[in-house]
């Protein structure tokens, strides 16, 4: 029979991730899932974040880390900077409606710090501008999900073969240029027009623990940072082997 203090030894083995700008924890999630430990840092109250985190400016707060030493607790980053000045919809519909307004790039100095750690690390975005190498880029027909989701994701101090794109299925059901259109997806991003209920994002996300709408639509599904964590994990146990 496994005794507490084998769980104890067990967990203490597993490597440490840290998740900058985590929202409601969908990459965080899935590095758990992977096999890490996860410490999460986003600037608003997230209370239904999974794993231990802080509220504070990611930036910040990684500065501190690194002048600390304490940033040596950790094995691995994923970080989700805000870039909503340069994805798809706002450069394409909200910029030819007017609509929005002025967004913050927080991708280059996110970067830079990363850089600092000296540590392994992802940087996530969504399709548009964002000016970061697209090593790889996920969607959710590879997991069987129920979006699509494109995310592009640039990889520091490691690498991985990016995996093939799955053909998509169909279309994402909903409303586009007023006309209605059926599909085995559904659009996990703002309200109206169609848009899935709260429990349709949920499955299609695989995303339980939070039922806030905001956060689903923010979230990315932990299936690819899970992939994306076990990626990392065997290329670094390929490394020790050899």
């Amino acid at each position: 029979m496994t005794q507490p203090t084998d769980i104890r030894r067990a967990r203490a083995l597993r490597p440490r991730a840290l998740d900058l700008y985590s929202c409601a924890g969908g990459a965080g999630t899935g590095l758990e899932g992977a096999g890490f430990e996860v410490d999460g840092c986003d600037t608003a109250d997230r209370p239904n974040y999974p794993f231990p985190y802080h509220r504070g400016d990611a930036l910040q707060y990684l500065a501190r880390l690194i002048d600390s030493g304490e940033i040596r607790r950790y094995a691995f980053v994923h970080a989700s900077p805000p870039c909503q000045d340069k994805c798809t919809l706002t450069v394409g519909t909200n910029q030819s409606q007017g609509w929005g307004g002025s967004h913050v790039d927080l991708v280059a100095p996110t970067r830079a710090l990363l850089e600092q750690t000296g540590l392994p690390y992802v940087i996530e975005q969504p399709n548009g501008r964002a000016e970061i190498r697209k090593d790889l880029t996920l969607c959710g027909e590879m997991f069987g999900l129920g979006v699509i989701r494109h995310r592009n994701f640039e990889l520091g101090g490691w690498t991985v073969a990016r995996p093939a794109h799955i053909p998509h299925r169909g279309r994402v059901r909903g409303y586009r240029h007023g006309a209605y259109y059926d599909g085995p997806y559904v659009a996990a991003y703002g309200n109206g027009g169609g848009k899935p209920t709260v429990p349709e994002l949920q499955a299609a996300m695989g995303i339980t623990w939070t039922d806030v709408r905001e956060e689903l639509t923010e979230a990315i599904p932990p299936a690819y940072s899970e992939w994306i964590g076990r990626a990392f994990l065997t290329s670094r146990t390929l490394e020790v082997a050899a």
